[in-house]
């Protein structure tokens, strides 16, 4: 059997790229985006990187931003989504097998590729990525899923001198570069992670590999165990080319100004079970109770605080989003207390089971089959003419309460009114 070769394909500082797709004026410009609300920044190009640290409040770095000619946008999800989906389908023509792993990255697949076309491949990628969506990535090579994130931070650390692609099967070149990265940077290390491993003098992905595999596995987990043979340059990990179904569905957003009164809290428990819905059809679940909680801020000293959630049964696993909405007001009806300001509230669906997966009492009743048709009709009306074409009656097309976001592009790739104009 030929030895296991991965690729990890990784867009470049992906939320800030979108966002200079359709404005090449802003190539030399730093950015930022901003999370719901236009609260903190979730995302930096790597020029605004030595300016603003991630998770900075916006509204106290407006004068940093202004400084440094830093322009910052409102989250655009529409179109991160939609531009990651397009470079997704580019390395999928290009590859045998890939697993998406988020929205801006990529498991691809290489083994049975000559070893002398690998990196020509992987820069092949990188080169049809950019030409076809505009979007920079980084790629990297190695035995083992581990080590090809690996591989891929160093293309992108020293991308002037990889051009982007880091080929690491090549065992010298490996412990090279284990040797020169921090143990923090290894895929899965996190912070706190990182302290135990440097107090065992554990401070290079290096140390890392030659430690005793047993010992990680009694003192920490079996998945520090796999991650240090995966460093060593055993496979562990494969390539999952079919996500699994999620065990729970969450929609939760913070409300665009804070929210007093029942009427419209009620209309973003609509809008929140409706997408909650539509990701359970999406993948042929059926779920037997909702969750709904609201809050206050909880940062605000001079607010009263408030934060409960109710759980309602349903009377059988439905995908049913009238019956699922009516269960979540009914939920939001019981913990509502006049007198606060809420700022948030969430929906989440548990229990969830897929079709024909659970056998209930004879006697149980069951979700109609008209009601599979109804649902049916309803997504394909919205998939063909766009999310909110056909909504349940609560759920308003443009609410007083929706996301702040006053800084957002244009939605250029799925809006007709928003499409880019070239002007003669």
């Amino acid at each position: 059997m030929a030895d296991r070769v991965f690729a990890l394909i990784d867009c470049n500082s992906f939320y800030a790229s979108c966002e200079r797709v359709f404005r090449p004026d802003l190539l030399r410009t730093p950015i930022v985006v901003l999370s719901n609300n236009d609260g903190c920044v979730i995302a930096r190009s790597a020029d605004a990187k030595p300016f603003v640290k991630m998770g900075a409040p916006y509204f106290q770095i407006r004068d940093v931003l202004e400084k440094h000619g830093i322009l910052a946008f409102s989250s655009n999800y529409a179109l991160y989504g939609d531009m990651s989906q397009r470079v997704m389908t580019v390395i999928e023509g290009l590859v045998p097998a890939l697993e998406v792993y988020s929205i801006d990255e990529a498991f691809a697949e290489f083994t049975g590729i000559p070893r002398g076309q690998v990196e020509a491949l992987g820069r092949t990628l990188r080169a049809q990525v950019l030409k076809l969506t505009g979007i920079p990535t980084g790629v990297g090579i190695a035995g083992t899923k581990t080590l090809a994130k690996l591989a891929n931070h160093a293309a992108k650390r020293w991308q002037r001198q990889t051009g982007g692609v880091v080929d690491i099967l090549d065992p010298e070149r490996r412990d090279k570069l284990l040797r020169a990265v921090d143990v923090s940077e290894v895929w899965g290390i996190g912070r706190r992670m990182t302290e135990h491993l440097q107090a065992m003098n554990i401070k290079t992905a290096w140390d890392l590999a030659q430690a005793d595999a047993w010992t990680l596995r009694s003192k920490f987990s079996v998945v520090v165990e796999k991650t240090a043979r995966e460093l060593r340059g055993t496979s562990c990990l494969e390539l999952e080319e079919a996500a699994a179904p999620k065990q729970e569905i969450c929609c939760s957003r913070m409300f665009g100004k804070r929210l007093k009164e029942l009427a419209p809290i009620r209309e973003a428990v609509a809008t929140y079970a409706a997408r909650a819905c539509e990701k359970l059809r999406s993948q042929g679940s059926s779920c037997k109770r909702v969750r709904v909680s609201i809050r206050t801020g909880m940062f605000n000293p001079d607010e009263p605080k408030f934060a409960r959630g109710e759980v309602m049964e349903l009377p059988y696993p439905t995908d049913d989003t009238r019956l699922i909405t009516k269960a979540a007001v009914q939920g939001l009806e019981a913990l509502y207390r006049p007198g606060f300001a809420f700022s948030k509230a969430e929906i989440l669906l548990l229990d969830l089971r897929r079709r024909g997966e659970y056998t209930d009492d004879l006697f149980a009743p069951v979700q109609p089959a008209a009601t599979e048709r109804v649902m049916g009709v309803l997504d394909s009306i919205n998939a063909r003419w766009g999310r909110g074409t056909l909504r349940p009656a609560g759920v308003p097309a443009t609410p007083e309460w929706g996301m702040r976001r006053d800084l957002m592009s244009q939605s250029y790739t799925t809006r007709l009114d928003q499409l880019l104009r070239v002007q003669s």
